[in-house]
């Protein structure tokens, strides 16, 4: 019997190609899709803006799945921690600038809701010699409630039920920007270290 310590276990090798980063994948492709079917409903095919809709709701829906298959399976790789965030903001400032270029969303709140998303990203980046700034309960009811109003814009709702999209963004936003407030605290806080 020998005094040497055990071999450390070999540390998990996690393959790039899994189904988390491939649904990551299929929302990046899906965005020049969602554009295209936005652009030609607005342009040509009033009826195709229930299919840009619909190609919304799937591009995001990947984004929350492909999260949780990835902590789920331990899927995690530094792609989908690179290429995950950049695709929910490729999706949700395309869908976000396009409703404002055909007059359904004031440019206010597309520059408001873009500034903040940007915004929090270089903040990460920012802070990431001293820690790392987790997704908060508050950023994903964020994530939620974005996904729902845009879709609920992007869908040819009756005049009448267009309030509700008004209400809908107007929460989306108020979470937003409360949630940028907080991020920028959390940054100074690691910025500053412990006191």
């Amino acid at each position: 019997m020998t005094d040497e310590p055990a071999p450390a276990p070999a540390a998990r090798v996690v393959s790039l190609y899994n189904a988390a980063n491939a649904l990551t994948v299929v929302r990046i492709v899906l965005v020049p899709v969602f554009l295209f079917l936005v652009v030609v409903s607005e342009m040509t095919q009033p009826d195709w803006r229930i299919a840009a809709c619909l190609a919304f709701c799937i591009a995001s829906a990947t984004d929350f799945a492909d999260g949780w298959i990835a902590r789920r399976w331990s899927l995690v790789t530094s792609f989908g921690k690179i290429a995950d965030p950049i695709a929910d903001k490729a999706l949700t400032g395309t869908a976000l600038v396009l409703l404002s270029f055909y007059g359904a969303l004031p440019w206010w709140v597309t520059v408001v809701i873009l500034v903040r998303e940007w915004g929090v990203t270089a903040l990460r980046f920012w802070v990431i010699r001293y820690g790392v700034i987790p997704a908060s309960r508050g950023g994903k009811l964020k994530t939620g409630l974005q996904t729902i109003a845009i879709a609920w814009y992007l869908w040819p709702v009756p005049e009448p039920f267009h309030l509700v999209g008004v209400v809908l963004m107007g929460a989306a936003l108020v979470v937003t920007v409360v949630t940028g407030a907080d991020y920028v605290v959390q940054a100074l806080r690691l910025r500053r270290g412990p006191v």
